[in-house]
């Protein structure tokens, strides 16, 4: 069985996530509590294709947060917040998408 979490998204968070930014790491605030820093991957533009006639595309762009699970003290869910100080702007989770190796996709929204 593959330890995905220490093999694979371990390394990848520590080469491309927020926390190896000189800014610091990204600070999260589960809905109504008092927040904690944690580490992701940001993009501000993620594009997601989604297809509403086969000849016909459509894409939106939005902020995402790609997390690992393992670092959270409860499961992120919609309606919690996350600060990037690598922009210095707040987020509202709007989404939350996890995949089945322990990484999950922030679907964020501008406050």
């Amino acid at each position: 069985m593959i330890d995905w979490d220490n093999l694979v998204l371990g390394p990848l968070e520590a080469i491309f996530g927020e926390g190896q930014r000189p800014d610091g790491r990204v600070m999260f605030f589960p809905a109504g509590r008092a927040g904690y820093p944690i580490d992701g991957v940001f993009d501000s533009a993620y594009r997601e294709a989604e297809l509403i006639d086969p000849l016909v595309g459509s894409n939106n762009a939005q902020p995402v947060l790609g997390v690992r699970l393992s670092t959270f003290l409860e499961e992120p869910a919609q309606d919690d917040e996350v600060y990037i100080p690598s922009i210095a702007k707040r987020y509202l989770v709007n989404d939350v998408r996890p995949d089945s190796h322990g990484w999950a996709k922030l679907m964020l929204s501008e406050m």
